[in-house]
């Protein structure tokens, strides 16, 4: 008997036409790992809540939900609450949201199988402290009484999973679990869930936009669109030869690492038009008479019609770094030089004409766009800032051809950000940052959240604008298959500083940094054949406040030797690449 069989499950919201799942029926058997996938508003997340009776109030479901024989579907909250947690658990995508701010960890986990009288307050407490140590984090003591907000993004995802795990579920519901984490952090998650399902034959329900992701975890796949399953069967068959032409389009938008790029080669005489010399920024520790050096002094310059993707994990300085240039945060040092007229440390320093040319793009569109503003008045504010004598007719022209340029049609303009989708608020957002004809644009994670296909429509945009106008591009992303395609040269960092600076080629051919591996080894591939993060990066990123002597990386290096602990590496050219390691001339890591 299957451990879980959903039948014509179909679920709808007054407010809407279509109905968000529309007769989706499969099943699960013990052990087994199905993965769903499909773009935003497939569907996916409203399946997974349905499943764990956590649909709102006012959603209305039809069909049937059985779980080792016990119908779900309209099941009395005091059934669902004691299927969750102990039978069915949830890992939600966002941990931070997920965990109670109010609560230390240990409070969090030791709670469940208490709440489920699986055990005394005493047991409870040695459980909590066992699964910290099974889900990876091995200083478990401190852990337990740590604050969500005292951990990295990595540990709250495991403290997460344990949090799943501690109730000894026979089905886990995954929604999409490292989407919002980096590749290295990604890798290590995904491995973890492998592990503890060999261990305890634990099905999981694993939904996600990452073909990749699916490839390496699940042994059958679910294609969702617009509510319908247009597709289910193994994951090779489907990989291989899919039947749907929504399935083969999702899959040809997978980027891959080892794939060519999508951009034409930058002629040799373009010009420089951003000049950073010496740039370093930190911040004060509140209560303690202490920096945190965010960003080392780095330099970096930037071609007319060049893209130079920044990448590293989440505390490295890529964001920090960007907003310096931008005037945003005062820097301790370094200058900035746009088309060889020096720039003042900070934004209201700077000239009108000056903030013109530097403009920025967010992660997350609808956090940045005003939800009280229409497309037209985002769009236009800019202009109005910048060119305040400009008619409304001419105005309004130059909205229509903005938009027109990012895909979006007149019908837009009217629109509130709630009524885009991800893909459109984040056109918009594009929109708002190119209509005052910037030198320079910095994309902060601009696709981070997207979707396959529309994260590869956002790129052919910026693709289009930059070779119809020579734009130049800070491009920072954690994604190294979209940095494959979009780069004309990388530069990584790593706790503030720069380890490698190369052209787009050489850095995914043979990469000089042993860091720089790692992350391209932790790229999950949309090949069930193929095999990666096997040997998944271990460890954590070391704090600013207290970094490793040394070359900062050598903690988590298998290469590293006793020079590494003593001494910090300097920026040397070796090959074409400028790179920060001392063995960077004798260690061969091409592939």
């Amino acid at each position: 008997m299957n451990l879980l069989q959903v039948d014509e499950l179909t679920i709808r919201y007054a407010a809407s036409k279509e109905p968000a799942v529309d007769r989706l029926s499969f099943s699960i058997e013990a052990g087994d790992s199905l993965g769903v996938v499909g773009e935003s508003g497939a569907g996916k997340t409203q399946t997974a809540l349905a499943l764990m009776g956590l649909l709102p109030a006012h959603a209305e479901v039809s069909g049937s939900i059985r779980f080792a024989g016990t119908e779900l579907a309209g099941a009395p909250p005091g059934l669902l609450r004691q299927i969750r947690g102990t039978r069915i658990a949830m890992v939600f995508q966002d941990p931070q949201a997920a965990l109670n701010p109010y609560l230390t960890i240990g409070d969090q986990l030791r709670q469940i199988p208490q709440a489920h009288r699986l055990c005394g307050k005493a047991e409870a407490k040695e459980r909590a402290l066992a699964m910290l140590n099974t889900v990876g984090l091995a200083d478990q003591h401190r852990i337990y009484h740590a604050y969500p907000h005292q951990l990295s993004g990595g540990m709250r995802q495991r403290a997460l999973i344990g949090a799943a795990l501690i109730g000894e579920p026979d089905l886990i519901v995954a929604d999409e679990p490292t989407t919002s984490l980096d590749v290295t952090v990604q890798a290590q998650i995904l491995r973890l869930l492998r592990e503890l399902r060999d261990a305890s034959n634990t099905a999981m329900l694993l939904i996600t936009h990452d073909l990749g992701v699916i490839a390496g975890n699940c042994e059958r796949v679910l294609v969702m669109d617009r509510g319908r399953m247009i597709e289910c069967g193994m994951t090779r068959a489907i990989y291989r030869s899919p039947t749907s032409p929504r399935t083969a389009t999702l899959l040809a938008a997978a980027l891959r690492i080892k794939s060519k790029p999508l951009i034409a080669p930058l002629p040799p005489d373009r010009a420089t038009v951003l000049q950073v010399s010496g740039m370093s920024v930190s911040f004060d520790k509140y209560g303690e008479e202490q920096r945190m050096n965010a960003v080392l002094p780095v330099s970096l310059s930037l071609r007319e019609g060049e893209t130079l993707a920044i990448v590293g994990e989440s505390g490295s300085g890529k964001t920090t770094l960007a907003r310096a240039i931008l005037g945003l945060l005062p820097p301790d040092s370094g200058t900035v030089t746009l088309a060889g007229k020096r720039l003042s440390p900070t934004l209201p320093e700077r000239t009108r004409a000056e903030r013109r040319q530097l403009q920025m793009v967010f992660q997350d569109p609808q956090s940045s766009l005003n939800p009280a503003m229409r497309v037209f008045d985002i769009v236009s504010e800019p202009l109005l800032v910048h060119e305040p004598g400009k008619e409304k007719a001419a105005l309004r022209a130059a909205v229509h051809d903005m938009l027109q340029r990012v895909g979006l049609s007149r019908a837009f303009i009217d629109r509130f950000p709630h009524e885009l989708s991800g893909g459109q608020a984040q056109r918009v957002a594009i929109s708002r940052a190119l209509i005052v004809q910037p030198r320079v644009l910095v994309c902060d994670e601009a696709v981070a959240a997207l979707d396959g296909s529309v994260r590869q429509e956002i790129l052919d945009v910026l693709r289009a604008e930059q070779q119809n106008t020579g734009l130049s591009l800070l491009f920072i992303s954690h994604d190294l298959a979209v940095v494959r395609q979009i780069s004309h040269r990388v530069l990584v960092m790593y706790l503030g500083r720069v380890f490698e600076l190369g052209d787009n080629e050489t850095f995914f051919r043979r990469p000089r940094h042993p860091y720089s591996k790692a992350l391209l080894n932790a790229v999950p591939l949309p090949d069930p054949d193929s095999t990666f993060a096997d040997q998944p990066l271990r460890g954590e990123v070391a704090s600013l406040l207290s970094p490793p002597k040394g070359c900062p990386f050598h903690p988590r290096c298998d290469l590293s030797i006793a020079r590494c602990q003593d001494a910090v590496p300097e920026i040397e050219n070796i090959g074409g690449t400028r790179v920060a390691c001392h063995r960077a001339a004798e260690l061969d890591l091409s592939y």
